[in-house]
């Protein structure tokens, strides 16, 4: 006879699986964060700055979301809620370093931003990757393939900013791009915690 009923083990499988997942990507992300962010300072790179602040927020996110894995649906909500904040957080980081760069310009290093947001494309396309087939699990899922997602757009726009302001030898691709980004991170926090506030009234309603 088996030790558990057909759907407590399938929820179980998927809870370890979802957590394999997130371990991992933990992982990448905490990674890339130290080195993108240490590249993002030498070279002068707001954009990159920006990169790796949305590393720093997905690898906090996955922190939480293993944490959120075992636990039912308010709680996930609420942990998606955090996540939410965070990103706008992140967000408000990257608007803070742009007044920065209006008053104190520099021009970034345009080798460093493009080899460091190739680097950052291979770890976030590992992560989307892993993270595809849990997109519709929950919404704590849901919420982590959302900053996944996202980060592919980041090491693509730094890349092409990279391109740019070599080309035209100015800082102002970077400069535009960092805006790009700062309106991406507002817009997922946005909808991450309209997401875990829809969640939460169900759960609590």
């Amino acid at each position: 006879m088996s030790g558990c009923c057909n759907q407590d083990c399938s929820l179980d499988r998927l809870r370890q699986r979802q957590r394999g997942t997130l371990q991992v990507v933990l992982g990448i992300n905490a990674v890339m964060f130290i080195v993108i962010v240490i590249a993002a300072f030498y070279g002068r790179s707001t954009a990159l700055l920006a990169d790796s602040l949305d590393n720093l927020g997905d690898a906090i996110t996955y922190c939480l979301s293993l944490y959120a894995v075992s636990r039912g649906t308010a709680v996930k909500a609420k942990v998606a809620l955090f996540k939410g904040a965070l990103i706008f957080l992140a967000a408000a980081a990257v608007a803070a370093q742009l007044i920065y760069k209006v008053f104190v310009p520099s021009v970034p290093v345009f080798e460093i931003m493009g080899a460091f947001s190739l680097l950052g494309l291979a770890g976030n396309s590992i992560c989307f990757f892993l993270l595809w087939r849990h997109r519709h699990e929950d919404v704590n899922m849901s919420s982590v393939w959302e900053c996944s997602r996202n980060d592919i757009a980041a090491n693509l726009s730094v890349f092409v900013a990279a391109g740019a302001v070599w080309f035209t030898g100015s800082g102002w691709p970077d400069t535009i791009v960092a805006l790009g980004l700062l309106w991406l991170l507002m817009r997922s926090s946005i909808r991450v915690v309209s997401s875990a506030v829809t969640e939460l009234r169900l759960a609590t309603g």
